[in-house]
């Protein structure tokens, strides 16, 4: 019974085993790098890599034209959103990171601009939107393209960082692997969805554990070459309460910037519900398949930090938010019916 009450508590306040799971990669990285840096046809990377075009097929199986063509409609939910996504968040932390950025800090800066060039996630944001009472149908559109648009405006943000970091930057060889392992796969999945559909359908449950699990293996893989090239020598655990609050502060900025767009357009309650799960969320996903083709294997560990920490601080809070919203309506029901 209190394993129950434990999993259940953990589980309303966002956190679950996945979490969890990612904390114990980077721990078994340091531990037991040898592993993860390993090359070759079957070593634990090439594995990751198969495993990323397999994610994006199934989730490409999952989708349908007729579902796409429908949540076209909704444009200025759409507008919203998407440049929240991939305009405003990088504006606000250029700005803040004119102001905060030291030389001890510069790589961890570059993977919290990483965070905000990121598209929206996919799963989480839908199932917060559902919790909340918000345009399911709308959040599946807008997470969906959001991760397509991502394999693009992506790159081309981190272009700005990178270029001046490296000093070189391929953006069109950084684009076209992006595109053969992330995009073909997505829109062979789309194709065939009509007569493979229901595999997707059927076996949800078991696709989900296979994502968790292959971004696993990719966080694994990049923080044993990270730690076996020294790259976390001059992080300090005040670095990382320092990130975990701009983080939070990332967080709560943004949603309290949507939240004022959907009061200006006079968005409906499912819409604005819809705008700020969608606008305020970001892909681990899509982290850590790009971290692998945009940053150098010593970069790569460090890069997906504040991605893996806004992860985890957006289910917790976005879960408790979402709950809190679902509350409030069932309440405003039962006065109404009294």
């Amino acid at each position: 019974m209190a394993k129950t009450s434990l999993s259940t508590l953990l589980a309303r306040v966002g956190l679950d085993w996945f979490i969890l799971a990612l904390l114990a990669m980077i721990g078994l990285a340091k531990l037991w790098p040898e592993p993860g840096i390993q090359e070759g046809f079957f070593s634990l990377s090439s594995l990751a890599t198969y495993g990323v075009s397999l994610i994006f097929f199934f989730y490409g199986l999952k989708l349908n034209f007729d579902q796409l063509k429908e949540g076209l409609r909704n444009y200025r939910l759409h507008l919203v959103i998407h440049l929240t996504t991939f305009v405003v968040f990088p504006a606000v932390v250029l700005a803040a990171r004119s102001l905060l950025l030291t030389p001890d800090t510069e790589l961890l800066w570059l993977g919290i601009f990483y965070v905000a060039a990121l598209p929206s996630t996919v799963s989480s944001s839908v199932v917060m939107v559902s919790i909340a009472g918000g345009n399911i149908p709308a959040a599946i559109f807008n997470a969906s393209i959001s991760s397509l648009i991502g394999v693009f405006i992506t790159p081309v943000w981190m272009s700005y960082l990178l270029s001046s970091t490296n000093g070189q930057y391929d953006l069109t060889g950084v684009i076209s692997k992006l595109t053969l392992q992330v995009i073909l796969p997505v829109i062979l999945g789309l194709l065939l969805n009509r007569w493979l559909g229901w595999i997707a359908a059927k076996y949800k449950s078991a696709l989900r554990y296979f994502d968790q699990i292959t971004i696993l293996l990719i966080v694994y893989t990049a923080f044993c070459e990270s730690f076996a090239l020294h790259s976390f020598e001059k992080i300090s655990i005040d670095d990382l309460l320092w990130l975990a609050g701009l983080m939070l502060g990332l967080f709560f900025l943004i949603f309290g910037l949507v939240t004022l767009f959907s009061q200006l357009l006079n968005f409906n309650r499912e819409d604005r519900i819809t705008a700020l799960f969608c606008g305020s969320k970001k892909s681990l996903v899509q982290g850590s398949v790009m971290a692998n083709v945009l940053f150098p294997g010593s970069m790569a560990g460090v890069a997906l930090l504040p991605i893996m920490m806004y992860h985890a601080l957006q289910l917790i809070v976005a879960s408790i938010i979402a709950q809190a919203m679902a509350q409030r309506q069932k309440e405003k029901a039962e006065v109404i019916q009294e």
